[in-house]
């Protein structure tokens, strides 16, 4: 049974910065495509920041800079570096682990974050 937790959200002011991360257990993390997404209210779920199995990434334009997302297969964690927080990053994220060539899909519960002064 896959289950992907992430921890880590909170409430951070604009500038600040916030470290999520996204625990994977019951796959065999190394062979998945990981990412976070993000879906603010009244809003759809958007991609964030993505990387493969190999380790490139991908990020939405609105966070270039100033996300990054990186992986330990060795803790079967993917992690999100956010710094220079704005008011606009408010929304719940959500891990996402992907395996194409299977055609696996599977979502965390999703973690708050607010940036508010």
């Amino acid at each position: 049974q896959v289950q992907l937790v992430e921890s880590g959200g909170g409430l951070v002011q604009p500038g600040g910065s916030l470290r999520l991360s996204c625990a994977a257990s019951g796959m065999i993390f190394s062979r998945y495509h990981m990412g976070w997404y993000r879906q603010a209210p009244g809003k759809q779920r958007e991609l964030v920041a993505t990387i493969t199995s190999a380790g490139s990434t991908n990020y939405a334009d609105s966070v270039k800079s100033r996300f990054t997302i990186s992986r330990d297969n060795a803790k079967n964690t993917v992690v999100l570096q956010m710094n220079s927080l704005k008011t606009e990053d408010t929304a719940v994220y959500y891990c996402n682990a992907r395996h194409n060539t299977l055609r696996l899909d599977y979502w965390g519960q999703g973690t708050q974050v607010t940036v508010s002064s």
